[in-house]
């Protein structure tokens, strides 16, 4: 995320959880314009879980929208895949699929973990 995006980012995340009373802490680094929002869920509760799961949306699409990335530094993993044709576009997505099934035909090397199959 630019630097210069970074705060209103942040502070539109953080009054997002406050809304859905979700119970939070942030933490970042925010020199190369990251941070990380940590959401205390009751995983029994589906209401819990599906408010925590709408924030996430709402960051990461904010984050994109902000010319930022879905992955910071950790890579995309199951909860950041959906996002990646938002931020690259179909057709990047295309030739990653196109390289990781030239590279990874039978598809073992992280299945399901970084573009849909």
């Amino acid at each position: 995320m630019p630097i210069s995006r970074l705060a209103d980012c942040l502070l539109e995340t953080k009054a997002d959880c406050e809304r859905e009373n979700i119970v939070h802490g942030i933490v970042g680094h925010v020199g190369d314009g990251n941070f990380h929002v940590q959401m205390m869920v009751d995983t029994s509760d589906p209401e819990d879980v599906a408010r925590a799961e709408g924030v996430n949306q709402r960051m990461v699409s904010r984050a994109i929208a902000m010319d930022g990335t879905c992955t910071g530094e950790h890579g995309v993993g199951l909860h950041k895949i959906d996002f990646l044709v938002q931020e690259h576009g179909e057709g990047a997505i295309d030739v990653m699929r196109s390289i990781k099934h030239a590279l990874d035909p039978n598809n073992i090397l992280n299945p399901g973990k970084i573009i849909r199959w």
